[in-house]
């Protein structure tokens, strides 16, 4: 019988080579680390696994069932089946009708993979954000300069921040694309880019309970 450390040293390899292969996709990858009891081991682009109960989500991505080294997620309303060590690549999402549907994580946040200038994003629905808020290595992975945009002073929780204020080409959630999309770029990291109201303005939001919908208006 393998022992504990046997058995955390599994998980830590499998953790890792998943880390390996998010970084492979432009979507969201969900990642089975391992299994304790009836939780999933779930690492969501790469992140630190943590484990999700049966009808319990994280980064909007839903636990339906936890059979020995099965599992069954459900993302962007599809349903995929997961064995340890395997992954799968999903989004926010898309039937065709110009809708967004997202379901919240434990911490009620609803969190999402899109695109800028067709360049994948991680994105957080915060509509307490004028306008989308990117930190200094998505920018520059999006390949938007912070010298060429209009300089202001935004408040963060860590003090006044220098941001510079540039428009995008395209935002892409889904299958919603909106074009020519203010948004302010920080000089400094932040763990993840704020889907503000300069995108939400142009969506209606409707939601209900644990699930949130963004259905497009011009």
């Amino acid at each position: 019988m393998p022992g504990k450390s046997t058995r955390h040293s599994t998980l830590l390899v499998l953790a890792l080579c998943l880390v390996l292969v998010s970084g492979r996709g432009a979507a969201q990858d969900v990642g089975l680390a391992g299994v304790m009891g009836s939780r999933a081991l779930l690492m969501i682009d790469g992140g630190e696994a943590q484990a999700v109960a049966i009808g319990q989500s994280l980064a909007g991505v839903k636990v339906v069932s936890v059979q020995g080294d099965q599992v069954v997620v459900e993302i962007g309303g599809k349903k995929r089946l997961l064995r340890v060590g395997q992954h799968a690549i999903g989004n926010a999402a898309a039937d065709g009708s110009g809708r967004i549907v997202m379901t919240a994580d434990n911490q009620g946040h609803f969190v999402t993979t899109g695109s800028v200038n067709g360049v994948a994003v991680r994105f957080l629905v915060d509509t307490g954000a004028t306008m989308i808020s990117l930190g200094a290595s998505d920018a520059r992975r999006v390949g938007l300069d912070f010298n060429r945009g209009q300089k202001g002073m935004t408040q963060t929780a860590n003090g006044q921040s220098v941001v510079s204020k540039v428009q995008l080409d395209t935002v892409r959630i889904g299958d919603v694309t909106l074009h020519n999309v203010d948004a302010v770029i920080h000089q400094t990291e932040m763990p993840v880019a704020l889907l503000g109201m300069s995108f939400l303005n142009r969506m209606e939001m409707q939601r209900d309970g644990s699930t949130m919908t963004l259905k497009r208006r011009f």
